[in-house]
């Protein structure tokens, strides 16, 4: 999976790709505009039976010209209706057309309309999917007897005339196959830019579902197990048992907000927790008997954006790890609001009863690790020297959501 930062650098184009990709957007909107290849062919079509165009078209083999008779305009319509079902038929359509192109020089028309032929071929090599080589080589296998016939007739066209207009007509099916592949590339990399950004998407909701889900969970059992030594004291094992109770509504109304996010109709109110809940987070946390000393200072912005939301997640993780890992050390919180950042720690000073060490499986250290890092930040935790450990983070404020 690629980062969050690397998915603008896979949006750039090339300059390269900025000719198909002018040809994408020219070929959309003629298609929306109806002047797509029908429009054209009738264009063609009528402009080949005005009398000043007569003759004045495309002239292969130098053939005598003939005026314009009933096979004349047969020959035309060939050549330039078929260009509607471009779209739907290509083979069919450069079938017709290279078909009416062959009557058109042999009996020395030489009509406009021949300018349909290299349209076709152009077409053809961008929209046909199947079958492509074998369609290639059978209409260079058809140029071969129309060249030999049109020598035979005595047009004094030379070997090299013939193979010119062969070369040019081989440049319009390129440059359609061109502009087909790189269609399919742009389409590739949009389909693997929607995939990264989805997986993307799926980490950030495993995140956010660790975060609530370990916390709350981490707390209930905590304040659970003490419930087990409180059975002489009723009045203790009742306020034991009500943060338990308390703390699971907590975490379902937090699973709820969570899941909201997956809901398009949600709206755009705040779903998410944000600095400003910090002390709701300690006092839970004191109730599941973890000593913790809260500082804040400064006065939070009226917008941080994300900083925000990842704050309160820095210090929700490190409150989880002192309960798991440090229960019953003395537990410091120090949140500190700049004018263009954030900065949170939260540290145990081994005194507890367990081994002042982060450990379990590391996720939501690297979850947060990586959201501050989105956001510019820096991010550091381990232990300390004379025991216990930390998590430190410094989050820029007004970060982009």
């Amino acid at each position: 999976m690629i980062s969050l930062r690397r998915i603008p650098e896979l949006c750039r184009v090339p300059r390269l790709r900025q000719v198909p990709e002018l040809w994408r957007r020219f070929d959309g909107a003629v298609r929306y505009l109806s002047l797509g290849y029908l429009s054209l062919g009738l264009l063609l079509f009528a402009g080949s039976l005005l009398p000043s165009l007569h003759s004045r078209g495309t002239q292969l083999g130098g053939m005598p010209a003939h005026p314009f008779d009933t096979p004349a305009v047969v020959a035309v319509a060939l050549q330039c209706l078929p260009l509607a079902v471009c779209r739907r038929w290509p083979a069919v359509c450069l079938t017709l057309v290279s078909l009416g192109f062959a009557v058109d020089q042999l009996r020395g028309y030489h009509s406009f309309a021949g300018t349909a032929l290299p349209v076709a071929l152009l077409g053809v090599g961008s929209r046909l999917e199947r079958h492509r080589r074998a369609t290639a080589l059978l209409f260079s296998a058809a140029y071969v007897p129309l060249a030999v016939t049109l020598g035979r007739l005595g047009s004094g066209e030379t070997v090299a005339g013939f193979v010119t207009f062969y070369l040019a007509l081989a440049l319009a099916w390129s440059i359609g196959a061109w502009l087909r592949s790189t269609r399919a590339t742009e389409a590739e990399l949009r389909h693997r830019i929607a995939e990264d950004t989805r997986a993307a998407e799926r980490t950030r909701i495993a995140g956010e579902l660790h975060d609530v889900v370990t916390h709350h969970v981490t707390a209930m059992v905590v304040q659970a197990e003490a419930a087990r030594y409180l059975t002489a004291a009723p009045e203790r094992l009742d306020q034991t048992l009500t943060a338990v109770t308390d703390t699971g509504r907590r975490a379902i109304t937090d699973l709820r907000h969570l899941l909201d996010l997956l809901n398009p109709d949600h709206g755009t109110e705040a779903r998410t927790p944000s600095v400003g809940r910090l002390l709701t987070l300690v006092e839970q946390t004191r109730r599941a008997g973890q000593p913790v000393e809260f500082t804040e200072e400064g006065t939070p912005a009226e917008s941080t954006g994300s900083a925000d939301l990842v704050a309160y997640r820095v210090v929700q993780e490190g409150l989880t790890n002192a309960l798991k890992y440090a229960r019953g050390s003395r537990t410091s919180v120090q949140v500190l609001h700049g004018e263009r950042e954030i900065t949170v720690e939260v540290g145990t000073d081994g005194s507890g009863s367990q081994a002042a060490s982060p450990g379990g499986s590391g996720r939501g250290l690297a979850g947060l690790r990586e959201r501050v890092g989105v956001l510019g930040g820096d991010f550091s935790a381990g232990r300390r020297t004379g025991g216990g450990f930390y998590v430190r983070a410094r989050i820029p404020a007004r970060s982009p959501s």
